[in-house]
């Protein structure tokens, strides 16, 4: 199986290395062939072999001596036939192989009986080649040449100090723009990172994103929901959310047949792979050329993959690329967690909700229903009333529980089938608070405390507990309150039948500004065939809850 892999410099082939060197080589010898006027042989100093490939001279005979040189790191005179000689001069470059320069200079003039034959063989050079350079020089003594050397090679250190100083600061310049730019990304990216938040529309945003910032044709996100840390894997019913954009060059069975070869296990490492690794991978009509897969972990648990494809110019995705995928998918893995964890606790407390309305059910069966016709009436009240997503699903569950506290009632009261003392009443008026003190301590539920207290105030002030005048009284627990009192007023109770409907409008009508809030009145009656509709609805109370947002 493949393994988890980091592309460094050092991964460069044999071959490669082998051209960079001659290369630089060829760098070097024309850099010190315009300050010292004559040819220049550049030779390895470690090995002392001669670094230009149509090179067919002797100089290879004075490896050892050239060795010596670099070793000593001082200019030294190693062959010389009058009136010609050679210099080996000691190149140490920081973070690179040592070089040694060689060469030729002439220290008399060229007399009758001297010849310059030893010299070419030396060097490789033909006559015509040889007989060039003699013209061109001019003859200098040993100790100017060792002048004329070091100030050649002081430049040249010069000029290569600059160089190295502009392209560490180019390097520097596009690290920081590089930087800059992922910096900006994650911040973008945190920032959209709201719990509620589709995955779907943020792994979008996110693939748009890496596209402007990491060179591949093409990129996929992979999300999917773990059982639980000893499987983490999807449920068939719930499967993987599949995002793609560019050209990315697999669908998602076939990205998931890709990710099953990797074997990443619970690696949280990216994994990188080019050339001859990635065409490995290559199959099920997917071509790769580079490949990233980052998964999307937090923990134990695997939330998924994200992953980038074929650098856009054919070279290479290397550690940059990978540093940055991976920590996108460490932000997705947490975020995928914490979504998790929210799921989870929505589950529960809709649980709770259903104990507690199932409670209430048990404690007054003749109720049977109420709070769930109550929940939807509310609702249907506060969509009418312009009322936010959010804010319904407060209402509703403010529904659900608006009576909670009657669970602290006597039984003998609740089902008592006459009309209630004036002892019964106040102890019947003190469900409000009991629920409140019910609920006050779940932190979760806080939004809908209001409902639970105040959905018998009257807006004249005549309410119960706290006799809130008109708009003191919170504005759910005004919707909620008349929702409560039509589906009261039209149900059959022990000691009564439930209102005719037309007896029933008389009442609303006739509180309106007094028992409840005009403008909740006047919704009701703007959609009054729908209360009606919900009113005479049968089937099971408490079906799926939509719960707010516990943030």
């Amino acid at each position: 199986m493949a393994s988890t892999v980091d592309i460094l410099d050092e991964d460069m082939t044999l071959e490669r290395a082998e051209a960079s060197i001659h290369d630089r080589a060829a760098e070097v010898a024309s850099a010190l062939r315009q300050s010292l006027k004559t040819k220049v042989v550049v030779c390895d100093g470690v090995t002392g072999e001669p670094l230009v490939n149509r090179h067919r001279g002797r100089i290879a005979e004075l490896a050892p001596l050239i060795q010596e040189v670099a070793s000593r790191h001082k200019n030294e005179f190693i062959w010389e036939d009058e009136p010609a000689l050679l210099i080996a001069i000691p190149l140490a470059e920081r973070h690179r192989a040592p070089l040694v320069a060689v060469a030729p200079f002439l220290t008399s003039e060229v007399r009758a009986n001297h010849s310059l034959a030893a010299l070419g063989e030396m060097l490789g050079w033909s006559p015509e080649e040889l007989t060039a350079w003699s013209n061109e020089q001019a003859p200098v003594q040993a100790a100017a040449i060792l002048r004329i050397v070091e100030l050649a090679v002081g430049q040249w250190a010069a000029h290569e100090q600059i160089a190295a100083l502009r392209r560490e600061s180019a390097s520097l310049s596009h690290q920081i723009a590089a930087t800059y730019e992922e910096i900006s990304f994650i911040y973008r990216l945190t920032h959209r990172l709201k719990i509620s938040a589709n995955d779907e529309e943020l792994g979008r945003q996110v693939l748009e994103w890496l596209g402007a910032v990491i060179p591949a044709r093409g990129f996929a996100l992979q999300f999917m929901r773990p059982l639980d840390p000893d499987s983490p894997q999807y449920t068939p019913e719930d499967p993987p959310a599949f995002i793609s954009s560019g050209h990315c060059p697999c669908d998602a069975e076939q990205f998931a047949r890709l990710v099953a070869r990797l074997d990443l296990g619970k690696t949280n490492r990216p994994f990188v792979a080019n050339g001859a690794r990635a065409a490995e991978l290559s199959v099920d009509g997917i071509e790769l050329q580079s490949l990233i897969v980052a998964p999307l972990t937090e923990g134990d648990l695997s939330f998924g993959y994200l992953a980038a494809f074929n650098h856009h110019d054919d070279g290479e995705l290397g550690t940059v690329e990978a540093n940055l995928l991976g920590s996108i998918a460490t932000i997705l893995g947490i975020h995928s967690s914490n979504t998790e964890l929210y799921r989870q606790q929505a589950e529960l407390m809709a649980g709770i909700v259903r104990a507690l309305t199932s409670a209430i059910d048990a404690k007054d069966p003749y109720t049977h229903g109420h709070s769930d016709r109550v929940a939807r009436v509310a609702v249907r009240l506060g969509r009418e009333l312009g009322c936010d997503a959010q804010t319904l699903k407060t209402i509703y569950l403010g529904g659900l529980l608006h009576d909670i506290g009657k669970i602290g009632i006597s039984d003998a009261v609740l089902a008592k089938p006459g009309k209630l003392s004036p002892e019964e009443y106040e102890h019947i008026k003190t469900h409000v608070e009991i629920g409140y003190n019910i609920l006050v301590d779940l932190r979760k539920l806080g939004q809908i405390l209001p409902i639970v207290r105040h959905h018998h105030e009257a807006f004249d002030g005549t309410g119960y507990p706290d006799a809130l005048p008109a708009h003191n009284i919170p504005w759910l627990a005004r919707i909620v309150a008349l929702a409560d009192a039509f589906d009261a007023m039209g149900s059959d109770r022990p000691y009564r039948k439930g209102m005719p409907e037309t007896q029933l409008d008389s009442v609303l009508r006739s509180g309106r500004g007094k028992q409840w809030d005009p403008d909740v009145v006047d919704a009701f009656f703007r959609i009054r065939d729908e209360m009606r509709a919900i009113a005479q609805d049968t089937t099971d109370p408490i079906g799926p809850l939509p719960l707010p947002h516990f943030g």
